[in-house]
């Protein structure tokens, strides 16, 4: 399985199971035996978003959490209140799913997403309709993607210039709360689970 995998945007659309009486599972199944591109049909409908997931065909999505590889800094508290605390340039990988909601959740990784390596949090992102809908007291604990992204260096690393270009429109119109249930030092999860507000980072280039 590869490990760098660019599988973005909403993962299965129910139109093509309803149209076929097949579950969307057979269908997965069957179109990406042994992960082969499946064949194109004419007339089928498609089972991917293809301007969030344009290489769904060639490298199908078998594992979920493999759609969207995005990588940022300014997303671990840092040390001390300095703006050179090596904390705030730590790159933290996030590989997204992408739901059917308009929702994204990112398991976040101190590495990558290799065979061994474990996640020590999650990003939730929505969209800033859903944003608006939220309690005051909690919007507080959600960063804005328009400015947070270029703030965080964020990059995605597995797509080409023009492909991360049609991303980075519908990126920029979501709101991100981050999650932790593990510091990236620690062996295993230890003590409470804490939520990073990253817009309250300290201001650095």
């Amino acid at each position: 399985m590869k490990t760098k995998l660019l599988l973005t945007g909403a993962l299965l659309s129910l139109v093509g199971c309803a149209s076929t009486g097949t579950p969307v599972t057979e269908q997965v199944a069957a179109a990406h035996t042994h992960g082969h591109p499946a064949p194109v049909i004419p007339g089928q409908a498609k089972l991917y978003n293809e301007t969030l997931n344009p290489r769904q065909i060639e490298h199908p999505d078998h594992l979920g959490f493999n759609d969207l590889h995005i990588q940022a800094i300014r997303h671990l508290i840092p040390d001390t209140h300095s703006v050179h605390d090596p904390k705030l340039q730590v790159i933290v990988h996030h590989h997204c799913k992408a739901y059917d909601d308009g929702t994204f959740v990112c398991m976040m990784f101190p590495t990558g997403m290799k065979d061994q390596d474990k996640p020590i949090g999650f990003e939730y992102i929505i969209t800033t309709a859903q944003f608006n809908t939220l309690p005051e007291a909690e919007k507080k604990y959600w960063h804005y993607h328009k400015i947070e992204v270029a703030r965080a260096h964020a990059t995605f690393p597995d797509l080409t210039q023009e492909e991360a270009a049609k991303i980075l429109p519908a990126v920029h119109e979501t709101y991100g709360k981050v999650m932790y249930f593990q510091k990236p030092e620690d062996q295993y999860p230890l003590g409470e689970p804490y939520v990073v507000i990253v817009q309250q980072m300290p201001e650095q280039d």
